[in-house]
């Protein structure tokens, strides 16, 4: 970050007071403070802070007046950035935006004071996940005293503005999806230079955790799940919002197995360019390549979702995000059926459609997907050749015969041959 200074504080100084507008923002290289709440005119110490820790960054970021007073308890070092500063990030800085979220994900940390975790009216409890776009807190309506689920974006999410742009758009029209197979989004904060999603708190565990445990499911068992899934991206494309990130790990699982399609993060309207988000190894074609988005492509989304639940395999191998994307974009997926054999037809056949590389020759809609996992009927098209070869069965046979019935045997294998087009030795 351009233009950081340096500044020596002296033991027993008092570098921020309680009250007073928050200027700079200070990084602890050397030394220690108390952090010191007055109340009644009565000093009551609540925190402290060491090397590596960062105080004042409230103020800093939300333009609210100091909540506290800082005094150094040694002789101090400390590195010390503005609001402006902040404010001048770009995207290229990237390191300065990964560390500033580190700073706002520490504010929130629990060992902190219940005052330094408030947003808005919600309190952040405890940290359970991080992502690539986010880092999710378990927390409590102050006042309802319910249990809430808080996403924090990333700050380089949260700070491109085409992203920000295209998120505020949508917020309002995700927010009020209410199906019983979609997680409920509460509300939505803008703080400390980023937003916060709340969310509907669940009780269970995503389908990426059932895989690690069982590795596969049974075909029943994952039918089950897709069908919900199904239901739920339904009710969205109906409103017009592409979910854009269906994986096991976005599909969670309550005690009485229904499904709720978490994480709406990369949300957008139908049509929209996408700006390769989703994860590498369920992306459809056009998110990698950067095309207008549509129904069809949570449908490709869910049918890679699909092959990994019945096979416990990902269709492509586990390489680099690049590779990986660049195969979905030139490769079309193995026959699930050839890792499980046992597999249902109709949910094969779901799964080679769906996975189609060409969105036209995919389900045109969810309802349509529906209808056919339902049915377990559709039109009858060719097998891509990639995708399956021509079925064939086979049979051996295991004969005992003199050498002088050779020949012989040797014509009535032939004969079988001309008649049914298969190959036959002996």
């Amino acid at each position: 970050m351009e233009g950081i200074s340096y500044k020596h504080v002296k033991a027993g100084e008092r570098f921020i007071a309680q009250g007073e507008e928050g200027e700079y923002a200070y990084i602890i290289q050397r030394g220690s403070c108390m952090v010191i709440v007055e109340k009644n005119e009565e000093p009551h110490p609540i925190d402290h802070r060491s090397e590596g820790d960062i105080v004042g960054i409230t103020s800093v970021l939300t333009g609210e007046p100091r909540r506290a007073h800082v005094e150094a308890e040694t002789d101090m070092e400390l590195w010390c950035f503005n609001k402006t500063q902040l404010e001048n990030i770009s995207e290229k800085d990237s390191e300065v935006l990964g560390f500033l979220t580190e700073i706002v994900a520490d504010r929130f940390d629990s060992r902190r004071p219940t005052a330094d975790r408030m947003i808005g009216r919600y309190l952040a409890t405890d940290i359970i996940g991080r992502g690539s776009s986010s880092i999710v807190y378990k927390g409590v309506h102050t006042d309802l005293k319910i249990p809430v689920i808080i996403k924090m974006m990333r700050h380089d999410m949260a700070m491109n503005p085409d992203f920000i742009a295209s998120f505020k758009n949508e917020a309002i029209t995700i927010a009020t999806l209410n199906h019983e197979n979609i997680i409920k989004i509460y509300d939505i904060e803008e703080r400390f230079k980023t937003i916060f999603i709340i969310m509907q708190y669940l009780d269970g565990r995503t389908l990426r955790e059932v895989l690690v445990k069982n590795e596969k499911l049974a075909p029943q068992s994952a039918l089950g799940y897709i069908l919900q899934t199904c239901r739920g991206l339904k009710y969205a494309h109906d409103r017009g919002i592409v979910h854009q990130d269906i994986n096991p790990g976005n599909l969670f699982i309550l005690p009485d197995d229904t499904v709720k399609i978490i994480d709406f993060g990369f949300a957008c309207p139908r049509g929209a360019e996408n700006f390769l988000t989703g994860t590498p190894y369920y992306m459809a074609p056009e998110q990698v390549e950067c095309l207008p988005v549509d129904e069809r492509t949570d449908i490709y989304c869910l049918g890679i979702t699909a092959f990994e639940l019945v096979t416990g395999k990902r269709p492509y191998p586990d390489k680099d995000g690049w590779t990986v994307m660049e195969m979905h974009v030139n490769q079309d997926i193995q026959d699930p059926a050839d890792f499980e054999p046992h597999l249902p037809e109709a949910l094969r056949q779901f799964i080679i459609k769906a996975c189609n590389r060409d969105p036209n020759h995919r389900f045109q809609t969810m309802g349509e997907a529906l209808q056919f996992l339902n049915t377990g009927t559709v039109e009858t098209q060719p097998k891509p050749e990639m995708l399956v070869a021509e079925e064939r069965k086979k049979a051996a046979l295991a004969l005992s015969f003199e050498e002088r019935h050779q020949k012989e045997l040797q014509r009535l294998v032939e004969k079988i041959n001309d008649k049914t087009k298969i190959s036959g030795r002996y």
